[in-house]
This record gives structure tokens, sequence and C-alpha cells, in this order.
């Protein structure tokens, strides 16, 4: 069987740097931070004291107030982003295409706003006082299944959930999904509101996220004094479409899906496996399944989390993998940017990539002021920078031991 070709034909995203891919992407490229001070929680009850919030982000531009108020805030953001790439992408979805055109939408955590409220709703004023939607609000496939409502794609139709490697998982089981015939069209990504009282004691709890104070400096992938990870929040979608549906109508083109690894470590329920081993193999897988030579990467967007480990690994497990091509491809970190956006990562991260293969540019790490002798790659520091970019690939790590990798190349007939 022919496997049929794959090609990204839209975007949408809203994220701590914008309620946009255009105003998210200028941000990027000119080194900005969409991290601030912890305003959504009181700040004083943790030693993590920065995140990377959505600004000004109004739901109720996509959807009416009443049908908003049944969906959390994870779903919102995985609408308004899937909105956004369905038209960028000029898709009109029928009655007749529906049944080819499918959804799937992951989140790492789900409605943990609404479960933290509802909780303290029923503690005070008991059962009946809880909102009878409240289940369907927490669920993590409540993204996938209000945007295939809302959009009235009745196609394939899941969600993944593997922390945060899950926005990347998203889109390379989607991307099998129409490589493999079972439909045309795949609107998929990553979505995550993370920032509660919840989520953010327990990233504190088990030291993960970053202690800096300085919003300007507390997200500082690969350099030498990172000391964890800032929490974000948003989502990243993609309209997926086999290629000769979408040439026959006549969609706009960003890249071409051409691989996908997807691993498991078998290690820690938290830390990444020595060396990044886990890692190495999902970006071999993806390079084999691509049939892509080593060589002929040009640009990777690192999961680089601002965590010891992470960075340290995954540097390794480039080397692992590349070679002495290692030294001559280029990698960054956007989280370095946009924070953590945990779920939503992935969806976001492999939209800076395929736009760093359509504009030429290599989006920055930024913060990089003193060198780690462990993270001695280009890491594009502090700057972005011209540079024709054929082949790229992003990666994504989660707890749990979750390696997914993309592996996308600049479309040619």
């Amino acid at each position: 069987m022919n496997n049929k070709r794959v090609v990204i034909t839209g975007i949408g995203a809203v994220t701590p740097l914008g309620n946009n891919v255009e105003s998210t992407w200028t941000n990027i490229l000119d080194g900005k931070t969409g991290i601030g001070p912890l305003t959504r929680l009181n700040a004083d009850e943790y030693p993590a004291k920065v995140a990377a919030e959505l600004k000004d982000f109004d739901i109720e531009e996509y959807v009416e107030r009443k049908e908003a108020r049944k969906m959390d805030r994870f779903t919102h953001y995985a609408v308004a982003a899937s909105m956004m790439a369905v038209k960028d992408s000029k898709l009109e979805i029928t009655e007749e295409n529906a049944p080819r055109v499918g959804v799937w939408i992951g989140s790492g955590i789900g409605g943990m706003e609404t479960f933290e409220n509802q909780y303290e709703t029923f503690q005070k004023r008991g059962y009946r006082r809880v909102s009878p939607f409240f289940v369907p609000m927490i669920i993590p496939d409540m993204a996938t299944g209000q945007v295939s409502i809302m959009l009235g794609a009745k196609g394939v139709n899941s969600c993944t959930v593997t922390a945060c490697a899950t926005g990347t998982n998203s889109i390379g089981d989607a991307f099998k999904v129409i490589q493999r015939g079972d439909a045309d069209i795949m609107i998929s990504g990553g979505a995550e509101a993370p920032i509660t009282k919840m989520s953010v004691a327990g990233f504190c709890a088990n030291t993960a996220l970053s202690t800096n104070t300085d919003p300007e400096k507390a997200s500082r992938p690969f350099d030498a004094n990172r000391d964890g990870f800032v929490m974000g929040e948003g989502a990243g979608v993609v309209v997926l479409e086999e290629l000769e549906h979408a040439l026959r109508r006549g969609a706009p083109i960003y890249a071409e899906v051409v691989g996908y690894g997807s691993t498991g470590d078998a290690h820690h329920i938290t830390a990444p496996a020595p060396a990044g081993e886990g890692g190495a193999r999902a970006m071999k897988m993806a390079l084999d399944d691509g049939g892509v030579r080593p060589e002929e990467m040009d640009y990777i967007n690192a999961h680089g989390t601002s965590t010891p480990y992470n960075d340290k690994f995954e540097t390794m497990a480039v080397k692992e993998v590349f070679g002495e091509h290692a030294y001559k491809l280029a990698m960054s970190s956007t989280k370095s940017m946009t924070g953590h956006l945990l779920g939503a990562a992935g969806g976001v991260e492999a939209i800076f990539t395929v736009l760093a293969m359509k504009d030429s540019v290599l989006p920055p790490t930024i913060n990089i002021d003193t060198p780690d002798p462990d993270c001695d790659l280009d890491y594009v520091a502090n700057k972005a920078r011209k540079q024709e970019v054929n082949v790229a690939m992003s990666n994504s790590l989660g707890f749990g031991g979750h390696n997914a990798t993309l592996v996308f190349k600049k479309y040619t007939n």
C-alpha cells in the first residue's frame, strides 16, 4: 500500500505571546517573552512567582457566552485555535465532506480549573449545586468533542493524553490517519489551561518550576543557570490534509509532514531516561519513517524545557542521533519565550517549526547568557537568524516517559 502524502494547510494558535499566529510569530522572532508575574493566582502562596499567561483573550469572539460557560478554559483555547486554523486553510466543512474531516486534539490535564472550582462548590454547598456540565467540562477529550460539534467535522474523533508530548503525539497520530487513508483532513494539536491552584502547587511540589522571580530571565533553556520551567497556557492547532485533496481545492500549503516517531522510556514517572535514550529512539524512528537522512536536518525545535536534566539529555540524544552533524544543524527552544504549555506545547511548536521553514528564519533561544559545557550545540542564542530550512524536526518529551518527534519537509511537487 502506498502511503498518502500529508501537508499542513492551516494553522491557528493562542499563546502567551499573542492571541493569533501572526502576533505570536512576530514576537518570537523579536525575541520577546510572554512570561510575566503570576496574576491568575496569589503568587505569595507559591515559590514560583512567574507564569506565561494569555493576555486579553476573549472566548466570546468565537463562541456565545451561554455555550462558553459550558466549557473549561482549555476547551476555549482549543476552539479558538481550531477556528483560526480552519479559516486559514480556507476549508469549508459541508455535509458532503464532513465524514472525511476528523479532529484529534489532546490535553495533558484537561479541565483542572473546573475540577477545583466545582470541588469547592461541592464542599460548601453539596452535590446539588455542582454543575450538570462538570464532567463534560473536565474530561480532556472535550476539546476535540466541542471542536467537532462546532465545525461539523464527523470523521475520526480522538484525543491523546501523553503529558508534555500530547500535542506532538496528537499531530503524529492524526498524520497517520490521513496517511493510511482513513480521512482526507484532520484538525489536530493540543490545548492546555494549567495555571490553576493545584496544577501550580503540584509542579512546585516536585520542584519542576523555576523560582526565578525575574519574568524576563526565568525561562532559560540550555543556559548553565536554568532552574526549571515556567508554566504556560494556550493552544496550537494545525489542519493536516492529504496532498491531492489540498491541491484540488487550491489550499495554501505550509509544509509537508513526512515522519513521526513515538517511544517510551520505561524508566521513571518524571525523569527522562539516562542520556535521553528514549528521545533518541523517537528521533531515529521519525527520520526512518520519513526516509530522511540525519545529515539532511537543518533545524530542530527542541523540547528545551529549561530544566537541568531535560536540556542536558536532549542535547545528548541529538548528538547520538545526528553524530557530527549535530554541530552543523541549528536547534532552539521557543519555550524560552512562551513558557511550557504542557499538552499544548507540541501543537504550538509544530507551527513554529513550519513557519521557520516557510519564512527561512530560525527562532531564537533567549536568555542564553552563561554557557553550559553539557549544552554545546548551536541553540540560535538570543537572536533570530535568517537561514533556509528544508528539513526540520520538532521534539516533545513528557512525564511517564513519553517521547514524540515530527519531521517536516519544505513542500515540493
